[in-house]
C-alpha cells in the first residue's frame, strides 16, 4: 500500500459539465481510492471501483449514483495515481466532475510526484483466464433511449461499433496494453500503440515521455450536438484536440501524429485501476471504450478462476 506524503490541491473545471471544481487529494491509511462530495454532506465516500461505476455512456467513467452523489471523468486522474504508485487516497471534491486540466494525465502525475509518494507495493491481480467484452454486449445492456443515442452518435460520426476489449494471461509481470483505433477521419485513420508497464522507473519514464501528455479529442462538428446533450461544455482548444469538420486535420496542433491512440492508453490504464489493484496481464483494446473496459473487468471478477490476487487486500 502506498499513499501521498502530503495533500494535493487541484483546481479547474469539468470537460463535460463545464463547472468550476476544487479537488484535494489526501493521504490515506486505508487501501483504495475514495471520493467525498464535500458539496453534498452526508452522502458518504464514493469508491473508485469497477463495481461502483454508475455510467460510461458520456465518453467517460462515472462512479457512484448518477442520480445522487457521483463523480464523472475519473479516468485521467486514476491513470496518474496508478503510474505514480498511489493506491490509497481520499479525494475531496466540490462538484460532479474532476478537473480536465489540459485533457491528459500529465499535470495530475506531476502534482503527485511533486507531493511525494510513500513506498509500498500494489496488490497484483494476475489474469489467469481470457475474458472478452464486445460492443454488442454493451448495446444489449442499454435501454432504448441510450441505444438511440448510441446509434445517432455513430451515424453522425460514420464510425462502426464493432469494438472489443480483451484481457488474457501475459508474462506474469506487466500490464501489457495494445490499443487500436479505426476512425473514418483521415487525420486519425487506423492507429495502434503498445505499452508495457511493470512499475519500474523505465516504464514510468516511458509513460511520462510517450503517453502522459496525450489529450482527449473530438470532432468540432459534433461539439454543438454534445453540448446540447450535456457533454463537452468545458471543452476548449487547450484541453481537447479538435478535428476540423472535414476530418483531414486539426484546429490545434497535435504532440504526435498518433496522439489519439496514445490517449486511449491513458483511458485504459485509468479504467483498469478501478480493479483495486495492478492488473497483470495482456490487454487488447480494439476500438475500445470506457464501457468495454468496465465490462471486461466485471467479466474478469465474475469467476475467481479467472484471476489470482498477490499481496494484501
Amino acid at each position: 500500500m502506498a499513499t501521498l506524503k502530503k495533500s494535493v490541491e487541484i483546481i479547474g473545471h469539468g470537460i463535460h459539465s463545464g463547472a468550476a471544481v476544487r479537488m484535494v487529494v489526501h493521504p490515506s491509511k486505508a487501501h483504495g481510492i475514495f471520493f467525498n462530495r464535500v458539496d453534498m454532506p452526508g452522502t458518504g465516500p464514493i469508491a473508485a471501483t469497477y463495481d461502483n461505476v454508475g455510467e460510461t455512456k458520456m465518453r467517460n467513467t462515472t462512479i457512484g449514483d448518477v442520480k445522487s452523489a457521483h463523480v464523472q471523468t475519473i479516468e485521467h486522474l486514476m491513470a496518474a495515481l496508478f503510474v505514480a504508485g498511489v493506491d490509497s487516497a481520499v479525494i475531496d471534491i466540490d462538484g460532479p466532475e474532476t478537473p480536465i486540466l489540459d485533457g491528459s494525465a500529465a499535470e495530475f502525475y506531476k502534482d503527485f510526484i511533486d507531493a511525494g509518494v510513500t513506498r509500498g507495493n500494489m496488490k497484483k491481480i494476475v489474469v489467469r483466464r481470457t475474458v472478452v467484452a464486445h460492443a454488442a454486449e454493451v448495446r444489449r445492456g442499454m435501454n432504448i433511449f441510450s441505444r438511440i443515442k448510441w446509434w445517432l452518435i455513430n451515424t453522425v460520426s460514420g464510425r462502426k461499433s464493432n469494438g472489443y476489449v480483451k484481457l488474457e494471461p501475459g508474462d506474469g509481470k506487466t500490464l501489457d496494453i495494445t490499443a487500436t483505433l479505426i476512425y473514418p477521419e483521415k487525420i486519425i485513420g487506423a492507429q495502434t500503440f503498445s505499452f508495457k508497464f511493470d512499475g519500474t522507473k523505465k516504464s514510468v519514464d516511458a509513460f511520462v515521455r510517450d503517453i502522459a501528455r496525450a489529450r482527449t479529442f473530438g470532432k468540432y462538428s459534433e461539439w454543438e450536438y454534445l453540448k446540447k446533450h450535456g457533454m463537452a461544455r468545458g471543452a476548449n482548444e487547450n484541453n481537447v484536440i479538435a478535428l476540423n469538420n472535414s476530418g483531414d486535420g486539426t484546429l490545434n496542433k497535435t504532440i504526435w501524429p498518433d496522439e489519439f491512440v496514445r490517449h486511449k492508453i491513458i483511458d485504459a490504464i485509468g479504467d483498469m485501476n478501478t480493479s483495486g489493484g495492478f492488473i497483470v496481464g495482456k490487454l487488447t483494446s480494439f476500438k475500445g471504450s470506457h464501457a468495454l473496459n468496465n465490462l471486461v473487468l466485471k467479466k474478469l471478477f465474475s469467476n475467481p478462476e479467472n484471476y489470482d490476487i498477490i499481496g494484501s487486500k
